[in-house]
Formats: C-alpha cells, structure tokens, sequence
C-alpha cells in the first residue's frame, strides 16, 4: 500500500495539493478575520463558516485538479472530504497540543510542523478513501 504513494503521478497530486492547500489556508484565515473584525460575528461561529469555506474551495480544486477524473458522485466526495478534514483537525490539534505541552517549541513552529503531518494524512485519506486515484 505504502509502495503506491512513491509514484511521480502522486508527487504531482501531492505538488498541486500542497498549492491548493496553502491557497485555502490563507483564504480561511481571510474570511475569519473579516467575518470577526469587520461583520462582527462570534469567532467560534466564524471559525466555523471560514472552516467551511476553505474545505468547500479546496474540495472542487481536489475534484477538478488535484484528483481529476474521480468517478465518485459530487455529492458523497464533499461529505468524504469534509469528514477527512475533520480528521486532519483532530490530528492538527492533538500534535498541537503534544509539542506545545511537553517540548519548548514556539506555538507557531508548532503550527507549522504540526500542519505537514495533518496535511499528508488528509491528503492520503482523499488519495486512497474518497478519490480513489492511489
């Protein structure tokens, strides 16, 4: 199983998932903010709708670039998708808390490195479990 990621076809999906991700990181982080700062909504209900909004953008770039020719239903995809990155919030915030709890590490270090492990697990969910390109 391992052996079907060190692929260069998967490099490439991986490549343009990284991209796609990065885009949508930043795009969350700017709808948060203005959904907080500007249209005074409660930052949990806005971490909620900019959550969604990321994973709603990252799922039809997944659809349409980064897995393309999936035979999976739209419909069932998103739902897998969404599902998948709650799993990477799991992972995000259970690494999170282990390297800010017991290691000297700067929080936003740990962001980072906590974000490639999250990133990489989703990443493998979506290539194998809802895609099925791997």
């Amino acid at each position: 199983m391992i052996a079907r990621f060190f692929k260069r076809r998967v490099g490439g999906m991986l490549l343009r998932n990284t991209v796609v991700s990065t885009g949508v990181f930043l795009v969350g982080l700017g709808a948060l903010w203005l959904l907080v700062e500007r249209a005074g909504v409660d930052p949990v209900l806005a971490t909620a709708i900019s959550f969604l909004t990321a994973n709603s953008i990252h799922y039809v770039f997944g659809r349409t670039w980064i897995f393309a020719g999936s035979e999976r239903h739209v419909a069932t995809g998103y739902a897998l998708f969404l599902l998948n990155a709650l799993v990477g919030l799991a992972v995000t915030v259970g690494l999170f808390w282990v390297l800010t709890e017991f290691t000297p590490m700067n929080y936003l270090v740990a962001r980072v490195v906590v974000s490639v492990f999250a990133g990489l697990a989703v990443f493998a969910l979506n290539a194998t479990m809802n895609f099925r390109q791997v």
